[in-house]
């Protein structure tokens, strides 16, 4: 059924329109950016649970896969981020609102701020911010200018009085960081490259993990503020002794320089080049990721949802091949 307004069009898929105004489902969840990789996933876990309805918020509904779209649990807002009727639309009725936004700071920022004035006038309970990884929380700006938004938005939310915020933080995604984005797993020759002395810790979870964590959170009514969870915490010397455990390969250790070389190296690339910012990100991400001042844990919430059993490093990489492990986060998409 469509909905033909000005501003946004409403796709519901449902045999019977009608029968789902009647259902009263425990929570609706407005899912904002519902076509991006963590978003379906979240989808998917929320989706699984009988008292949850899903409002998705996205440019193109076509792009989400059939397995969600053709739920009838599932309603669909067409609108740009930045049409405030359309986001109001989006958010008009939700009890709360995920943002799964993932892109330039314009969107980060003032993408969230719509959203979050919305949920304020519209009465929305709760808005889980676009987070995630690492605590930016003890960040001071500037330091990891991709979690500089982040900051943002949690100042943001602090000021306002209908909707509380939610902060979920995981330590670093699994997937990305044994991509070639981080340069860290050579597969062709099996090496574990790193900054430091190898007995840093490295705090991670994977997508899917984070994902149950999330839709966990989002049904929880009493969880507001920060949230942190973690899968697995180890060491680039004990990732590599699980590599070796689960794939019966040694691999190679190479340390390319201290953290101080590495602080001094990233930048001097940013410096150099700023507009080359896929040139020294991931350097800046693995700095303030493993230097301590990020650090998710020791104290988790973890037991807050005893159900959750994450997969730490070892069990990460038991779930995938040795050829597929590099790219395994490319493998996300549904």
């Amino acid at each position: 059924m469509k909905d033909n307004s000005n501003h946004s069009t409403t796709f519901v898929f449902s045999k019977d329109h009608y029968s789902l105004q009647f259902l009263h489902p425990k929570t609706k969840v407005g899912i904002a950016g519902i076509t991006g990789k963590f978003a379906r996933l979240l989808t998917t876990h929320l989706l699984a649970q009988e008292g949850a309805s899903i409002k998705g918020f996205c440019r193109t509904p076509s792009k989400v896969p059939e397995a969600i779209s053709s739920s009838p649990r599932v309603e669909l807002i067409q609108g740009e981020a930045f049409d405030r009727e359309a986001v109001r639309s989006f958010v008009q009725g939700c009890d709360v609102v995920v943002c799964c936004y993932l892109g330039d700071d314009k969107l980060m920022v003032d993408g969230q701020k719509l959203l979050i004035d919305a949920c304020d006038e519209l009465q929305v309970a709760r808005y889980v911010a676009s987070d995630w990884a690492l605590d930016y929380t003890k960040l001071q700006l500037g330091q990891l200018f991709p979690k500089d938004p982040m900051i943002h938005v949690k100042a943001y939310l602090e000021t306002k009085a209908n909707v509380a915020g939610v902060h979920v933080l995981i330590g670093g995604f699994m997937e990305p960081v044994l991509s070639p984005f981080f340069n860290i797993l050579d597969p062709s020759t099996m090496t574990f490259r790193y900054w430091g002395e190898g007995d840093e810790v490295m705090e991670g979870t994977t997508y899917e993990d984070a994902a149950r964590f999330t839709a966990a959170v989002v049904l929880d009514a009493t969880a507001t503020g920060v949230l942190r969870f973690v899968g697995g915490r180890a060491s680039i010397r004990d990732i590599a002794r699980s590599f070796e455990k689960v794939y019966g390969v040694t691999p190679t250790l190479e340390k390319r320089g201290s953290l101080d070389e590495l602080y001094k190296h990233m930048h001097s690339l940013r410096s150099e080049n700023p507009q080359n910012v896929y040139g020294y990100m991931a350097l800046f991400f693995y700095y303030y990721w493993i230097n301590g001042q990020t650090f998710v844990g020791p104290q988790l919430d973890n037991a807050r949802y005893p159900d959750i059993k994450p997969v730490d490093w070892e069990g990460y990489m038991s779930k995938w091949p040795i050829d597929k492990l590099p790219t395994s986060y490319f493998a996300l998409g549904m």
